[in-house]
């Protein structure tokens, strides 16, 4: 009796087979906790410390806690972000690990823009359009670096992007939607607009409850930031005269003139010319192919740089990071330009479109291959370590540590004040930036400071640090970084020296 005979296909494993056949939600989960744990790996391999304005919210929230006003009016401190100061005081509880745990929350809502990011484009287009966008995001460094630095503008960015997927998702959403877009609203006032707009969208459908309910959602932003600056200074408008004065002294200012080619060049700084071009060229495919599609995130672009360009008409500082937002929907248009051609039928069109898209990833690769530098990536990762690690270094020295009993701590710069009032907990007098101190002390014909007056502990920077912590604003005096007669020098580590005047 024959026996029957065991063909190949028998023989093969079936695993390929049922990897093809699992959906996209399934797909995209294990490539988002894939991509948290390599994220969670390197925080832990590569250790960043915050920016300048992330440390004074820290630091504003642990005088909070000590039953302190917040000192918003230090010389040269950051705006204040009442979700950046309430978020602080949290974090201020744990001591010196709040500077990590600062960071870890950056890193936490850079992964939060890319799955809101992949859920808003996977309704508005296809899932492929929405991976692909994701790709983009994770390949833009600039991205990752305010993520690393602690900026809190990527939880805004976290904030509007989730909100634009929720309500797309279902449409006229209403409580959560405005819930995010307050969240977004405390971080930056860029969202009050958006806010304003939202209500207007969904309170023609709405009863007169929701629309009041609605409405005390939106005014609450603006409401709440008015409301602390009038407590801690007495000015209900601090904030933006604050940040006027400060756009001016840093040469932060654009003339309106100027501000569509600042707009471009901003914009490629963050996502580089190859997918900012395909960017431009995704808003007029959609517009042509999906005009209905498009309007959810169009809407949150138009209106993330109507806000930029009202703030800058304002005199407020214009800087790249405020264009955070509207990058990240720019992505979504250029992965539409590489992958929006599988929304079409087989054909001529589908296949030119295909051939063009193609075109763009193979510049886009070559642009990366020729400018990307990893020699300045492992220097811009490891500086924040690095100099945060000498400071603290620094300041535990014991001839340091006796040298602050003559006399208070001074900083070459506004940058490493809130570092050193943290590390010390001291209060802002117990850190003097002499920037500042240039100001109001005595000046010779030589421009040099006669402090004849002044004892206690000097810092100096020393190699990088000279760029990233002294010479960083218009305002900034090269003698300044010049240490005076009088001071001995007591320490050195890789990026700082330090110098004692004690009375004798």
């Amino acid at each position: 009796m024959a026996l029957p005979l065991t063909t190949g296909n028998r023989s093969r494993p079936a695993w390929p087979a049922r990897l093809r056949a699992m959906p996209a939600a399934w797909w995209a989960k294990v490539s988002f906790t894939t991509i948290s744990a390599g994220a969670f790996l390197a925080f832990l391999l590569l250790p960043t410390y915050p920016i300048y304005d992330s440390e004074y919210y820290l630091y504003w929230g642990r005088q909070i806690l000590h039953g302190q006003t917040p000192s918003f009016t230090i010389y040269d401190a950051p705006t204040e972000h009442p979700l950046g100061i309430a978020f602080g005081t949290v974090l201020a509880i744990f001591g010196n690990a709040a500077l990590r745990l600062e960071v870890l929350a950056a890193i936490v809502s850079f992964l939060l823009i890319g799955g809101g990011m992949y859920r808003l484009t996977r309704i508005v287009f296809t899932p492929v359009v929405g991976a692909v966008a994701v790709a983009l995001l994770l390949t833009r460094f600039n991205f990752e670096f305010l993520a690393a630095r602690g900026y809190i503008d990527v939880a805004y960015a976290a904030a509007i992007v989730w909100a634009a997927a929720l309500e797309v998702e279902r449409p006229r959403r209403g409580t959560l939607v405005f819930v995010l877009l307050l969240a977004a609203e405390l971080i930056r006032p860029d969202a009050w607009l958006l806010g304003g707009l939202y209500w207007l969208w969904c309170a023609p459908k709405a009863d007169w409850p929701q629309r009041l309910r609605w409405a005390a959602l939106v005014a609450a932003g603006p409401v709440i930031w008015v409301a602390l600056d009038t407590i801690v200074t007495g000015q209900p408008l601090y904030s933006l005269h604050r940040t006027q004065d400060v756009a001016v002294a840093l040469g932060r200012t654009v003339p309106l003139s100027a501000l569509p080619a600042t707009t471009w060049r901003f914009l490629e700084t963050l996502m580089k010319a190859p997918v900012l071009g395909g960017a431009v060229a995704g808003l007029a495919l959609a517009a042509w192919f999906v005009p209905k599609r498009m309007v959810a995130p169009a809407v949150i672009l138009v209106s993330g740089i109507g806000t930029f360009v009202v703030l800058a008409a304002a005199g407020l500082s214009v800087i790249d990071r405020y264009l955070l937002m509207p990058s990240v929907i720019l992505l979504i248009f250029c992965a539409f330009t590489l992958t929006g051609w599988t929304m079409l039928e087989p054909g001529r069109l589908r296949r030119v479109w295909q051939f063009c898209a193609a075109g763009l990833a193979a510049f886009g690769i070559y642009f990366v291959a020729i400018s990307l530098s990893v020699n300045k990536i492992a220097t811009e990762l490891g500086f924040r370590d690095d100099s945060h690690t000498s400071l603290v270094a620094l300041l535990n020295n014991p001839a340091v540590r006796a040298g602050l009993r003559c006399g208070p701590l001074e900083v070459p710069d506004h940058k490493l004040r809130p570092d050193a009032m943290w590390l010390l907990n001291v209060p802002p007098s117990g850190v003097i930036d002499r920037n500042e101190a240039r100001h109001e002390l005595t000046v010779d014909h030589n421009a040099t400071l006669t402090n004849e007056a002044r004892y206690g502990v000097s810092i100096y920077p020393l190699g990088l640090a000279v760029s990233r912590s002294s010479l960083v604003s218009t305002a900034d005096d090269a003698l300044d970084q010049v240490s005076l007669p009088g001071w001995t020098k007591v320490d050195t580590t890789q990026y700082y020296a330090a110098y004692v005047h004690c009375r004798a």
